[in-house]
């Protein structure tokens, strides 16, 4: 599980993760069940049954989810007896967001260019706009 200062400092040093915590989280985050209960977890931590009731699968299936997100550092386990309360760990997510992000200059250059595209394709429009518009003084269309 990466901490918050190795984090901090694959941002700073603009370096990657580690491939084994890359793994890790897409795999967990592969799994649509699991994507939920993350979801779950963004308001506040919930016992492992509370995480379960939405799910149409045995309490022991979402207990292997969890266990999953838990091994991707996604997700902090806290035990007291038989409870188990959950609560999510975005920092892997974003150390997986800093990876992700070098690749924003490729789609970014997607929409520059779609950008250019789109007002290229505008800009006749907008002659024509502005001719059709034009009056005479005495209201007649030019």
């Amino acid at each position: 599980m990466a901490s918050a200062a190795q984090i901090v400092a694959l941002f700073d040093a603009g370096a990657d993760p580690d491939e084994a915590l890359l793994d890790r989280v897409f795999f967990a985050l592969s799994d649509p069940v699991r994507r939920a209960i993350l979801q779950r977890l963004g308001d506040e931590a919930l016992l492992v049954s509370e995480l379960a009731a939405p799910f149409d699968i045995s309490l022991q299936a979402v207990s292997r989810h969890i266990q999953v997100l838990v091994r991707a550092g996604l997700v902090q386990q806290q035990r007291t007896g038989r409870i188990s309360r959950c609560s999510l760990l975005a920092g892997p997510i974003f150390a997986v967001a800093v990876w992700i992000n070098r690749y924003s200059k490729y789609w970014q250059e997607q929409f520059d260019i779609l950008a250019a595209m789109l007002e290229e394709d505008s800009e006749p429009r907008r002659r024509k706009r502005r001719a059709a518009g034009r009056t005479t003084k005495t209201g007649r269309q030019v």
